[in-house]
């Protein structure tokens, strides 16, 4: 298996190649040169797997410069009862007929970005010693990413963490977990800006290929490849979790930000999993929203991206979501590179052909929106009607979930994060805190490190060339 960029660059490199790198040199993200067909004979065989098995075989398929023993060590390494709490690793439970809700919070971080960056921290430490290298991490986070990164990297061999996060735009508890980490390898800087500021950065030093390369930047955002497939495989889990024949079809609701999370769904339909849909589901940031509405693809600015109670979806430009355009456009690099490029750079945004959007059909995607006044209607029902509590993000998913519901096709809401870490917004809804693990029970009040910066990108590099000495 070889990867190619969504911009054009048809050189073929293989796994390990791309798992320390973030853009691809022309500025695209990687993707495989194709995605690799599950017949029904393999999805009865998966049935039977253990989640760390299951994750095995599926990663077998997309890297194949890894030995298959090492491949396999890594995948059990990573997905342990002990990390997660429970045996099958993402639990699907049942709210009511045909509606579920898929369980991705279980690991460090209490969200679903462990699920992919526990893996991801691992797969790091294993490539750089077999290299004999060393890898300054570059990041940014609007909630979850950062932490799950952070406590995934922490202590490992070879590896630093830099993290960006828009400086006062996390809840207090998401702060309080990065904040709070000492490890020598970690530093946080808190930029005054939004998200987008933080990602814009990050893509200008993986677009300074001299830099990046003295400093060796990778990512753990979702513009890294591996960490888009480690979430492939979940899509597989719960499938196999609500279904007893490969007959049955099934669609998912994801609460969609920086669209990694609903792209990894998008992978795992083009490979053959019987999905009816993908359900995007938007906070007031609704840019991915008006796309699937619309066929414009319309980045907000600052001004114009909102700070809201799910906050990790406080997004309008949607770095992933480029991967899903190269498929939907018949993965013609040079239109990608047009639309993404200078039509970003020129107008802020783009609008798809009619018979481009025409498409989006045959790929199964819908989508909607949920603001707070939904939010907290979704969580105190979902209390109330079935004494099951769920955070900001999974409110907005079972909110548009609704919507979209087909009879006969069983709906999966995925959970990405839990209540624990909203407390503000569940003490409005019901009146009364989140319970939240013991471990975790005053975390606000740990000392914190972190630095704040002003949305520059000569200062970020600065600081990380002074950190590397």
């Amino acid at each position: 298996m070889k990867y190619i960029s969504t911009r054009g660059d048809q050189t073929e490199r293989p796994f390990s190649a791309i798992l320390l790198e973030g853009l691809a040199p022309d500025g695209g993200l990687y993707l495989p040169t194709h995605y690799p067909a599950v017949d029904d004979a393999t999805l009865t065989r998966w049935r039977a797997l253990s989640y760390a098995q299951l994750a095995f075989e599926i990663l077998s398929l997309y890297i194949d410069d890894i030995p298959a023993a090492d491949l396999l060590a890594l995948a059990e390494k990573t997905y342990t009862e002990a990390t997660y709490g429970t045996q099958a690793i993402v639990p699907v439970r049942r709210l009511e007929d045909g509606l579920l809700i898929e369980a991705l919070s279980n690991g460090p971080t209490l969200a679903f970005k462990d699920m992919a960056m526990q893996l991801l921290g691992n797969l790091f430490e294993y490539e750089l010693a077999r290299r004999g290298e060393q890898l300054n991490i570059l990041g940014a986070t609007s909630g979850d990413t950062g932490s799950a990164a952070e406590y995934a990297m922490r202590g490992k061999q070879g590896v630093r963490v830099f993290m960006l996060s828009p400086f006062g735009r996390m809840s207090p508890f998401q702060q309080a977990q990065m904040f709070s980490l000492q490890d020598a390898n970690i530093h946080n800087l808190s930029v005054q800006g939004v998200f987008d500021d933080c990602q814009d950065i990050v893509k200008a030093v993986s677009n300074d290929l001299e830099f990046k390369r003295k400093f060796k930047i990778g990512t753990v955002n979702s513009i890294n490849w591996a960490r888009l497939l480690a979430q492939v495989v979940y899509y597989f889990a719960g499938y196999f979790q609500v279904t007893k024949a490969n007959t049955e079809r099934v669609s998912f609701a994801v609460p969609s930000g920086n669209f990694g999370n609903v792209c990894a769904g998008h992978v795992a339909r083009m490979m053959g999993l019987p999905i009816d849909r993908l359900v995007v589901a938007t906070n007031e940031n609704d840019v991915l929203d008006e796309f699937f509405r619309t066929g414009t693809y319309r980045v907000r600015g600052s001004a114009e991206t909102y700070e809201t109670s799910s906050p990790s979806m406080d997004i309008s430009k949607a770095s992933n979501f480029e991967r899903f355009v190269f498929d939907l456009l018949g993965r013609d690099g040079s239109r990608v590179a047009a639309l993404f490029g200078a039509g970003l750079a020129k107008d802020g945004g783009f609008t798809i052909t009619r018979d481009e959007f025409a498409r989006i059909a045959g790929f199964g995607f819908a989508s909607g929106k949920s603001t707070h006044a939904d939010r907290l209607n979704t969580i105190r029902e979902t209390w109330q009607l079935h004494a099951d509590m769920v955070d900001t993000h999974t409110a907005d998913a079972l909110k548009v979930a609704r919507e979209h519901r087909v009879p006969g096709v069983t709906m999966i809401v995925l959970e990405t994060a839990l209540p624990a870490k909203f407390a503000e917004t569940i003490q409005e809804a019901l009146g009364r805190d989140p319970l939240r693990p013991a471990a975790l029970e005053g975390i606000e009040a740990l000392p914190k490190r972190f630095t704040v910066m002003p949305v520059d990108t000569a200062r970020v590099k600065a600081y990380i060339t002074e950190h590397c000495r």
